[in-house]
């Protein structure tokens, strides 16, 4: 069976590299996997006046998420908590009332920091926005990965033999967790 997976970086930043890593991520998933990625830049803050009739950028992640057999969040940490790109997108996927596409959706949370403790309260938080949206989320393994000057390189290539060992592992774990929601 093949899986899309819709991927969101919190970080909007072009030189992201959370979105390094999740470009290098992609290259460690089977041919079965597609990444997609949401564009969270252009989505309006969520405002419950517009929800009737979506903006267009909310409505393309609404369409994104639903078509999806999961999901793959890739956070930087913001002063200790989630980015506020990766939330409004959280919110804009609940709603309207009744319509909300996370419910049921498998999803993986990863992301690095150049810090040591990496991103592990952003993680705790997407962990307890996803539970109360009803998006089971991989628990273990965790990944809080420092972020070295190198550890990907131009063509997102991770080139640290351990570090890919160690994020090929989850990977591994995180589709068998996408498959045995789809199946």
């Amino acid at each position: 069976m093949n899986y899309d997976i819709a991927v969101l970086v919190g970080s909007l930043r072009k030189g992201s590299i959370n979105l390094q890593l999740a470009k290098a991520l992609e290259k460690l998933v089977p041919e079965n996997v597609t990444f997609r990625y949401a564009s969270l830049a252009d989505i309006p803050l969520f405002n419950q006046d517009d929800e009737n009739d979506m903006p267009a950028a909310a409505a393309a992640l609404k369409a994104l998420i639903a078509g999806s057999h999961g999901a793959l969040f890739v956070t930087p940490e913001h002063n200790r908590s989630v980015p506020a790109a990766l939330k409004n997108a959280i919110d804009w996927g609940t709603r309207p009332w009744g319509q909300n596409n996370w419910n049921n959706k498998p999803v993986g949370i990863v992301g690095a920091s150049p810090s040591a403790a990496g991103t592990a309260l952003a993680q705790q938080h997407l962990r307890n926005i996803l539970a109360a949206e009803g998006a089971p989320a991989l628990t273990t393994p965790e990944v809080f990965l420092q972020f070295k000057e190198g550890l990907v390189d131009a063509d997102f290539n991770i080139t640290n033999a351990d570090t890919k060992a160690f994020l090929q592992g989850w990977v591994d774990h995180y589709v068998a967790w996408v498959a045995k929601f789809s199946n």
